[in-house]
């Protein structure tokens, strides 16, 4: 029992017994924009995965939903107009404000329709790396012959799963 203990003692002294360090991903360093291109270009990928898994085989009607494209990311902030808050956090810590439009593609029994997504994402980077605060989306049709709908909470939807999918892949450096 001696020996055991003198054992995990040198262990211990040598750093042997020492948690190992958890490198910090690239996804992780990366600035918003940066970070943002990558996703871009995987999300309609990511979110036909999650619609996929999503669907209910047994179900006499479904609608089927596609993402052909997601559009270039836009990075300038909403003003939120007089009485704004002010946040009490400096500037780095503030969530940042993405902006993607992507055009989805719906096929019904009869016809097949297209829309425009406009999505509002809240990142924020915390030491665990990026992270989705929140989102908000709005639906239009495309061509624009319609106003958009009014913008909705769409944090648990099929494109924020998808960007959470994406950003945990990110961190584990798992993408190509």
């Amino acid at each position: 029992m001696r020996f055991l203990g003198i054992v995990a003692c040198l262990l211990w002294l040598t750093g042997c017994g020492a948690i190992a360090q958890v490198p910090v991903s690239e996804c992780q360093k990366q600035d918003i924009e940066t970070l943002t291109t990558g996703l871009v270009k995987d999300l309609p990928n990511y979110t036909n995965r999650v619609n996929q898994k999503s669907r209910r085989l047994k179900r006499s009607v479904d609608i089927y939903s596609y993402v052909l494209i997601a559009g270039k990311a836009e990075f300038a902030p909403l003003s939120l107009g007089p009485g704004e808050y002010l946040p009490t956090l400096p500037v780095a810590e503030q969530p940042q404000q993405v902006f993607i439009t992507t055009l989805e593609r719906q096929y019904t029994s009869k016809k097949l329709v297209q829309l425009q997504q406009y999505h509002w994402l809240f990142l924020t980077q915390t030491t665990g790396g990026w992270r989705l605060a929140f989102m908000f989306s709005r639906t239009g049709t495309y061509p624009n012959s319609q106003p958009p709908t009014p913008p909705r909470e769409s944090s648990n939807g099929s494109v924020a799963q998808a960007v959470k999918t994406w950003l945990r892949d990110c961190q584990a450096g798992t993408l190509r």
